[in-house]
């Protein structure tokens, strides 16, 4: 018989494996605790805010909902922000809204046994990256003497705040009336001892220099002439390297003598009022490029293009000007825009503005359409190494300067809506490769799980 004590304590124990019992029960029954937070709107701006990545620099986003008609996440969406080559989506805007089709070559006009002719801003003529023979072949082949006439011009080579120190690299070639192998001379080497020159002009202009280069390149231009240093100490056993040329009327002439193989003089004259235009590339064309590539010429020549729709002057201010007078005044902020391709610092949008460009952009081109000119995730051009997938889900255009790093463009999401985005990024230090990453998670996880 047990005493007292004992009956104690085996009461106690007896409860003890009770309650153990029941907390077993009880959590084998309990559903998990969720950790997966819903992620809507607010977890969306809680993430760029709180994101390591972006702390300590200005970040500005804006998503938007186009069935919905509405904003779904702002922050800092009515702040400038420096956009860089997202500059490009209004001069794409732009054109879409002063040009045809097609893009004008050249105007010409006959006289007698003479050809008179003179520069739109086609930046396609002898273009080493964009196939086209078209205005080459019809100066090629006129049985007329050739005259050449400098087109009224009132922009500068570079535009306003463009570094100058950039003169040398091949993302800032000059801006002109009549450009020729995209303004740019190209050095090409494959495994062997020598390289070519295109066009071979300039040829005698490159001289030897066995010293090394202070700045590293194996090409360097003159900043005044057209001389170019060759370091054969720095280069590797293949390359391709650009490097822009100085344009002027009396260079013009003397390129398209070379390239056409035949005489082409220089006509200091008006331009004649019985003009004709002949016409190039699919404007759509250009469009992709400029918009896939990000290139830089293309997007100033098609402002000058632009202008010409307008004034017998051609004028990327002009061009800009028009525009925001007649298709964009009704945006949410006005921007600060000085040229076509976004080198400039000076240009200065918001967020919201891009989005409403963006919604502009769908009433001129069909969704279909318009994907099919964007860069691309995971497809050639700027997006190629980002948000990568067997089907696409981001189009759009991104944007980088020292200490900026933008993207604008359309958001698919895995529910089946299309959202348009802008994600700016502006005075940070160190390289933008974070940036990117941080931005291309984030958008991502929009596409997996809005």
């Amino acid at each position: 018989m047990l005493n007292f004590s004992s009956q104690r304590y085996l009461c106690l124990l007896l409860c003890l494996s009770l309650l153990l019992l029941l907390a077993c029960n009880t959590f084998k029954k309990a559903p998990a605790a969720s950790t997966t937070i819903p992620f809507g709107p607010a977890e969306i701006k809680r993430q760029i805010m709180a994101s390591e990545v972006f702390y300590n620099r200005f970040v500005g986003f804006a998503l938007y909902d186009p069935e919905l008609e509405q904003m779904v996440v702002e922050h800092n969406a009515d702040k400038y922000f420096v956009p860089a080559s997202n500059t490009k989506l209004f001069t794409f805007y732009t054109c879409l809204k002063m040009m045809g089709d097609s893009i004008p070559a050249l105007k010409y006009a006959v006289h007698a046994d003479s050809l008179l002719f003179w520069g739109t801003g086609d930046p396609t003529f002898t273009h080493m990256d964009v196939k086209n023979s078209l205005a080459y072949d019809f100066l090629k082949n006129r049985p007329e003497k050739l005259y050449y006439i400098n087109t009224p011009f009132a922009s500068t080579p570079f535009a306003v705040n463009w570094g100058w120190d950039d003169y040398n690299y091949y993302y800032q070639p000059e801006r002109s009336v009549f450009p020729i192998h995209g303004n740019i001379v190209k050095f090409v080497r494959k495994y062997s001892s020598t390289y070519t020159t295109t066009p071979s002009f300039f040829k005698p202009m490159v001289h030897t220099d066995s010293s090394g280069s202070t700045s590293g390149n194996y090409f360097v231009r003159d900043w005044r002439t057209n001389n170019i240093a060759y370091f054969p100490r720095l280069a590797n056993a293949s390359f391709s390297v650009e490097v822009p040329f100085i344009t002027s009327p009396e260079m013009t002439v003397q390129l398209l003598a070379d390239t056409l193989k035949r005489s082409v003089e220089w006509l200091k004259r008006p331009v004649p009022q019985d003009a004709q235009t002949f016409y190039g590339l699919p404007a759509d064309t250009v469009y992709k490029r400029m918009l896939q590539v990000s290139d830089n010429l293309l997007a100033e020549q098609l402002l000058i293009l632009c202008s010409g729709t307008i004034s017998d002057t051609l004028s990327v201010e002009k061009a800009i000007k028009y525009s925001m007078e007649n298709y964009l005044a009704d945006l949410p902020d006005k921007p600060v825009w000085v040229d076509g391709s976004g080198l400039s610092t000076i240009n200065m949008f918001t967020p919201r503005s891009i989005i409403a460009l963006l919604q502009k952009l769908e009433q001129e081109h069909t969704r279909e359409q318009l994907f099919k000119l964007l860069a691309a995730g995971g497809r050639p051009g700027t997006f190629r190494s980002i948000y990568k997938a067997p089907v696409p889900f981001i189009y759009g255009k991104s944007g980088t300067l020292s200490h900026v790093h933008n993207q604008s463009g359309y958001v698919i999401t895995k529910s089946g809506k299309t959202l348009y985005y802008s994600f700016m990024n502006n005075n940070f230090r160190g390289s933008s490769s974070d940036i990117r990453n941080e931005m291309v998670r984030i958008m991502t996880e929009i596409h997996e799980r809005y």
